[in-house]
């Protein structure tokens, strides 16, 4: 498609999502044209008419069903989740791969566990690793789906992991932690959507295609992140732990705890800081925010 051809320089779909609803103010924030999908991504009929219609330079996919109140859900819709997380995934990725449209999924990194290759303290995950944990069926369809997104030459993957914003929105993997009656404490790998969601957009405009680790560097555990929680934004706020076993037994699915690697991301983005940071920066901006009296969207 030529430059002369492009309607507006953005199509998001998601847009009614935590991270698509993010994705259209950060662009329109920035001036640039953005246009809001309204087809649903398992609707191929729908996309492509809306592609034509709109023409976007380039297609950013929030899309996807990841459960309410959380993954467990997924465990009981199964047909839904793979309608959309897999067919609808690969529907939108056919469609802008046969119009020469750069697409960015916004995937996850919740397809992997520690193993005796990958320990906690020890290498992590890397782009070019097989997904190993199917402890959810979620998580199994974003590894299945992974699998074969990388056949397509026009899509850039982004793994995010336990994404957390500024603020104590309810998606937040902080809000999250702090609403529970007791937490695990594993090192993982995190998205702090600040470093990280700008960061999406300058790697689709410079070209970036195939698999990214989108995390920031390092490993945080829940006890650490609540621990700075509690030093700057509630020091009267107190925790509990318990095991993973003992949290697994009071679920419908297991989770994914591990450690991504950010090699190839940070070689292309240095600048994104070390987790340990990131949280800090983080804790204090939202520390920022709620003294001045600004809600979660």
């Amino acid at each position: 498609m030529a430059a002369a051809e492009h309607g507006v320089e953005f199509m998001v779909f998601g847009k009614d999502g935590w991270i698509g609803g993010k994705l259209i103010k950060m662009l329109k924030a920035a001036g640039r044209t953005v246009h809001a999908a309204t087809s649903r991504i398992e609707d191929f009929k729908g996309v492509s008419a809306e592609l034509d219609e709109f023409k976007p330079k380039f297609v950013l996919n929030a899309a996807g069903l990841t459960g309410r109140p959380n993954v467990d859900w997924c465990e009981h819709h199964k047909i839904e989740v793979l309608r959309v997380n897999v067919a609808g995934t690969l529907l939108l990725a056919d469609a802008t791969q046969a119009r020469g449209i750069p697409c960015a999924m916004f995937a996850t990194g919740c397809i992997f566990e520690y193993d005796a290759e990958h320990p906690i303290g020890g290498k992590g995950f890397t782009e070019e690793d097989d997904p190993n944990f199917f402890g959810s069926f979620y998580s199994e369809t974003k590894g299945v789906v992974e699998k074969y997104l990388k056949l397509y030459e026009n899509v850039l993957v982004l793994r995010l992991r336990m994404p957390i914003s500024d603020d104590l929105h309810s998606r937040s993997f902080v809000t999250k932690i702090t609403k529970y009656a007791k937490v695990v404490n594993v090192p993982n790998s995190m998205t702090v959507l600040h470093d990280l969601l700008p960061v999406s957009i300058q790697m689709i405009e410079r070209g970036l295609r195939g698999v990214y680790n989108f995390v920031n560097p390092g490993a945080i555990s829940h006890n650490e992140i609540l621990a700075m929680y509690k030093e700057i934004i509630d020091p009267s706020f107190e925790w509990a732990n318990f095991t993973v076993d003992e949290c697994n037994a009071i679920l419908a699915c297991k989770r994914s705890n591990n450690t991504l690697d950010t090699t190839k991301i940070t070689a292309e983005f240095p600048e994104i800081p070390e987790i340990h940071d990131a949280m800090r920066a983080c804790f204090l901006r939202m520390k920022a925010n709620i003294d001045a009296g600004i809600k979660p969207e």
